[in-house]
């Protein structure tokens, strides 16, 4: 569970996030809906531990990110365009940075990969990647850990209308295994599509859209 208590973020004198109080709960995919610049991206990094708030806290299974936890634990994250390595392929990718924590073993990274429609023995470079694939493969890197917590800004970017769907339905089995989803995107319709719960920002607050 994610409790985020008036939490606001200031960069000089903007006010960016103001006094965002919510809980995120598991088996639930919530949306966060509004144009580009309203925040939605601040309140997700700051979720994650990679923004500092000015005041309030986000606190998940009872940690206090910042404080407890520099991090967001168990967390898989696309925020902003995934990066990776142009000149390597889509496995050795995920290889490199599994590396890191050595959470995901081979057969794991070539089962998420093909959960997002790619091939793992595809031996074009990412580089050579459409928008589209590369936004796949943004997603198979957030779940190939089997983290607790998805947070995904902007996941449908760059999609067609049968990836957006298999996206879809790659999200419900994550909810069904009880993870926490946020997502965030400019497309409300696409938000309204995937998620149990919509929250509108505005003016750096949130506003209950739709309780699906």
């Amino acid at each position: 569970m994610i409790a985020i208590r008036h939490l606001s973020k200031q960069f000089g004198k903007q006010t960016v996030l103001h006094d965002v109080s919510i809980t995120f709960e598991d088996h639930t995919i919530y949306g966060l809906v509004g144009p580009n610049g309203c925040g939605k991206t601040t309140l997700m990094r700051c979720i994650c531990g990679f923004t500092k708030p000015t005041s309030g806290t986000v606190t998940i299974d009872g940690k206090v990110i910042g404080k407890d936890s520099d991090f967001a634990p168990s967390t898989g994250i696309i925020i902003e365009t995934p990066g990776f390595l142009s000149h390597y392929h889509a496995r050795r990718n995920l290889s490199i940075l599994a590396s890191i924590s050595g959470k995901a073993t081979k057969e794991r990274i070539d089962e998420v990969i093909r959960m997002v429609g790619l091939d793992p023995d595809e031996k074009k470079t990412v580089g050579k990647y459409s928008l589209g694939m590369r936004q796949r493969l943004g997603i198979a890197q957030a779940i190939m850990e089997d983290p607790q917590i998805l947070i995904l800004d902007e996941p449908f970017n760059g999609l067609d209308k049968d990836s957006v769907r298999d996206i879809h339905e790659l999200l419900q089995q994550q909810k069904a295994q009880g993870k926490t989803i946020i997502l965030a995107s400019h497309s409300a319709f696409d938000i309204q599509q995937a998620c149990d719960m919509v929250y509108e920002m505005t003016n750096g607050s949130l506003h209950l859209v739709n309780p699906v």
